[in-house]
């Protein structure tokens, strides 16, 4: 299986420019899943809410979904991309997963980071795991990294490709942390970074780069620049995901004791 990440530099609030730029990106190379950054197509630095509702689309049928469908069937691969959702009046920072046969599922951010607080609402359903065939892919934005519950209830339902859009601007914390998610839990995991600045407030933000492909052993098999707009595409076993095995009397998940772990 193929695996393909792209780093892009959106320009606020210019959802069919960015969308373009990034397919544009995506199309000298072939691979079977994509992975977009967070919010790739608006940006990230919203003012306030109601700029965030108004930017926001529908999931699936808002036309950046709807361009990524398109995408997915032109190339029969899948796609994997953060975008703002709006569900009725209510605004959510999400994911979604679509392949060749259109959209398949959509992940709404649940831990929040900083003034996301204020512009979006914690995701309201688990994280996801899709059987699409070539491998089991679970979701997770951004600033879920922090929490390794995250990726342990992806792997404890079976995911053996953690795909996580970001827009990432604390320098190598994330890029530290999805290494040890992919070690602890003996998955792959996809980190789609943004670079560039957004000085839409009195705070610019300036995103750190270094999207990267971890595999199970937490080793990187490609990490990309601090500041370029670039794409890389990886080949990956998906077996070495499916052994868990430490020694011949350890298991990374098999040996978990939940009966004693206090909540």
């Amino acid at each position: 299986m193929r695996i393909g990440i792209v780093q892009s530099s959106p320009s606020f609030g210019e959802i069919e420019k960015n969308t373009a730029e990034c397919l544009d990106l995506m199309s000298s190379h072939t691979t079977d899943l994509w992975v977009l950054p967070e919010l790739f197509a608006t940006g990230y630095q919203f003012l306030n809410a109601a700029e965030a509702r108004e930017l926001a689309e529908p999931v699936p049928s808002g036309k950046t979904t709807q361009a990524l469908i398109e995408c997915a069937a032109k190339n029969q691969c899948f796609v994997v991309a953060g975008l703002p959702e709006l569900d009725g009046e209510v605004v959510y920072n999400a994911a979604v997963l679509v392949g060749p046969d259109g959209f398949l599922d959509r992940y709404r951010k649940i831990h929040l980071f900083y003034e996301e607080k204020i512009n979006f609402t914690p995701g309201d359903q688990p994280f996801p795991v899709i059987d699409i065939g070539l491998a089991k892919i679970g979701m997770m934005v951004c600033f879920d990294h922090l929490f390794p519950e995250s990726a342990r209830s992806l792997a404890l339902q079976g995911a053996d490709v953690i795909a996580h859009p970001a827009n990432l601007v604390l320098p190598d914390l994330a890029q530290r942390t999805m290494s040890i998610r992919a070690l602890e839990n003996g998955v792959y995991t996809a980190t789609a970074n943004r670079v560039g600045t957004e000085a839409r407030t009195n705070e610019p933000l300036t995103y750190t780069g270094q999207s990267q492909v971890i595999g199970p052993d937490g080793e990187a098999l490609v990490r990309l620049s601090q500041d370029k707009v670039e794409v890389a595409v990886v080949e990956i076993d998906v077996t070495k995901a499916r052994d868990k095995a430490i020694t011949v009397h350890n298991n990374k998940l098999g040996d978990r004791r939940p009966d004693l772990y206090r909540l």
